[in-house]
């Protein structure tokens, strides 16, 4: 892995590691705090909350800045959101700490999948992309499960502690192996907000936010799920998590080599199957190991539609990537929100943890509706410029 690569994986690392242990911790936090386990959900859609609104605010703010100084100026605000979890004396104030620190995450994948792909041959962007998830996929494999079992042993203030180091861990690695002048595509950046007017952008905006609701209205309760549904003990749990992260990354890995090959073939494949793998994970969360089957499985195909899509609206939006890639972060953790959201409805209206993956069915059928319109649209726009070409000659 080129070194400008490994250190946009270790801040990705890091950014994945303070999203997702939260949802290992959801237990602790909510008896720590007093919440509720639906109230203790919504951490993790404050957070989400906290990307979509901050990615397009810090995609103007950081719009005329070097590409270095705006990556190492978004850990900054990284560094501070994790302190502040650290320190909260209470839910309402771990609250703003999680949205503060999800500021930075929509920018800062957004900059960095348009600055990796850039660093690599045309026919690689989407391995390289991939490479900088490896990070966010290592996170759940590492980062989760270790943060886990350090907040069940050490209360999960420590946790944050730990994130807030590889922060600055990860600050000091931009700074030294990024190139000092990365070029900047001269773009104006009101000028770049008119790709909303495009349809593609708005129709893959919206596969990502089905998708990851898809994958959030399961994977926030994914704790309770194991322990009251399945029967782990909760340092099982910390196993079966850190089987999922495997599949992350080996779903990763897979995502942007298939995007590389066939696009748009690979991603509506791939959703075909997660609607498969979830219908079949609300009939095998009830027995170990069929569970864990299940969930390594899901894990694969959960990550590996990121590089897809991640691709794909740089594709359909050429002239402004850097926006574009940014108000994608924003579009999944509205979605991870939105999924955390529908789940914790769904527990307070009565639903039991068992039918949860249902709900995540529905959303991943969403997004294979979407695909199929962009794929249409694709095959439309490919042939009205066939004719317009055959009636210029």
């Amino acid at each position: 892995m080129p070194l400008p690569l490994l250190a946009l994986a270790i801040a990705a690392f890091g950014i994945g590691t303070t999203e997702f242990v939260i949802m290992g911790l959801l237990p602790n936090v909510a008896r720590d705090l007093g919440v509720s386990i639906p109230a203790a959900g919504m951490l993790v859609s404050g957070y989400a909350l906290g990307v979509t609104i901050g990615a397009p605010i810090l995609a103007i703010v950081t719009a005329k800045m070097p590409r270095k100084k705006a990556l190492m100026s978004l850990m900054g605000v990284f560094i501070v959101g994790n302190m502040l979890c650290a320190i909260a004396p209470g839910y309402w104030v771990l609250m703003g700490a999680r949205i503060v620190t999800a500021f930075c995450h929509g920018a800062f994948f957004g900059i960095g999948s348009v600055v990796a792909a850039d660093l690599v041959a045309p026919n690689r962007r989407a391995q390289a992309i991939a490479l900088m998830f490896t990070g966010l996929t290592l996170a759940n494999v590492l980062g989760v499960p270790l943060g886990t079992a350090l907040g069940q042993a050490a209360g999960w203030r420590a946790t944050f502690w730990v994130v807030t180091l590889i922060g600055l861990a990860a600050a000091g690695a931009l700074a030294v192996c990024l190139p000092k002048h990365i070029e900047m595509r001269e773009s104006s950046i009101l000028r770049e907000f008119n790709v909303l007017k495009n349809p593609q952008v708005l129709i893959v905006l919206g596969i990502s936010v089905l998708a990851s609701a898809s994958l959030f209205s399961v994977f926030t309760y994914i704790t309770p799920i194991l322990e009251d549904v399945t029967g782990f003990s909760p340092h099982a749990v910390t196993l079966v998590l850190l089987l999922f992260g495997l599949g992350l990354t080996v779903g990763s890995t897979l995502g942007g080599k298939l995007a590389d090959w066939k696009l748009l073939r690979s991603l509506l494949t791939l959703l075909v199957s997660i609607v498969m793998v979830q219908t079949l994970f609300a009939a095998t969360m009830h027995s170990p190991i069929p569970a864990m089957i299940t969930i390594f499985i899901w894990g694969v195909l959960a990550f590996a539609i990121v590089p897809p899509l991640q691709m794909l609206i740089v594709n359909r939006a050429s002239d402004a990537p850097n926006l574009a890639s940014t108000l994608n972060q924003g579009a999944f953790n509205l979605g991870n929100a939105t999924g955390a959201w529908l789940g914790g409805m769904a527990i307070g209206a009565g639903a039991s943890l068992g039918t949860l993956p249902w709900v995540g069915v529905l959303m991943a059928c969403g997004a294979f509706g979407l695909t199929l319109l962009s794929a249409s649209l694709d095959r439309r726009a490919r042939r009205a410029r066939r004719a317009s070409i055959g009636q210029a000659a």
